[in-house]
């Protein structure tokens, strides 16, 4: 087992530093510009998309998922001056798909931005893993992401059990721009307003490394690229 994957193992998450060099973090830049506060599904962007598929990616998530991972989903959203939010402790339960099928245990259903979400089985969030590129350094002051290392490993959680789950051992993650951040979606997390608020950009991908059953399919399904990403 490699030093990432003993980490999220057994932590739910690990940084890694220099994930991305600075003229990928700059042609990423150039196809988000503009995007001032957040963007639902990002897979529907080619840049966008290569990207999740290239080897820049693929390697950290597959040292954990295995080679057969694929890209699911995307967000990306930007913590800045005149969008300073506050994100309450939770987990990530929920995956996009083409249409409803319906599965024992599954649910509830919603719709965002025009597609169907459900929560699944826990099993399916545990083949999950998210990685998170950040376009900007992010401090202590500037609403890192905090999480309660291990929580993954405790299902889902209801929210009184997540209000009284104990907060002190909550890590900040502070990063530089082209670090990345790998999760369990069902890791405890949460982030603060920015105290000295300024550009916080995050690609946030999702990453599958199963087919769902019963016919269900995952919204986007996006394969490793053949050609290097540029």
């Amino acid at each position: 087992m490699n030093g990432v994957e003993q980490n999220v193992e057994q932590s739910g998450y690990a940084v890694v530093p220099a994930s991305v060099s600075e003229d990928t973090i700059r042609s990423l830049e150039q196809t988000l510009e503009g995007r001032e506060h957040g963007v639902r599904n990002l897979l529907t962007n080619p840049v966008i998309r290569n990207f999740a598929a290239s080897e820049i990616v693929r390697t950290s998530v597959a040292s954990v998922l295995g080679e057969g991972c694929f890209a699911v989903r995307g967000i990306f959203f930007n913590k800045n001056p005149s969008a300073n939010w506050k994100v309450v402790w939770h987990q990530d339960c929920v995956i996009a798909v083409r249409e409803r099928v319906k599965i024992a245990g599954w649910g509830p259903w919603s719709l965002k931005a025009g597609v169907t979400h459900v929560r699944p089985a826990a099993q399916v969030l545990d083949r999950m893993l998210a990685i998170r590129i950040h376009l900007d350094d992010c401090g202590l002051h500037n609403g890192p992401l905090r999480v309660i290392p291990g929580s993954h490993r405790q299902g889902f959680l209801s929210d009184s059990q997540i209000h009284d789950l104990p907060k002190e051992e909550a890590a900040s993650c502070v990063v530089h721009r082209g670090d990345a951040i790998l999760m369990r979606p069902l890791l405890l997390h949460a982030s603060s307003p920015a105290l000295h608020p300024s550009n916080r950009r995050v690609i946030h991908l999702e990453f599958g490394a199963d087919e769902l059953p019963s016919g269900l399919e995952w919204h986007d399904r996006v394969a490793p690229q053949v050609v290097p990403f540029s």
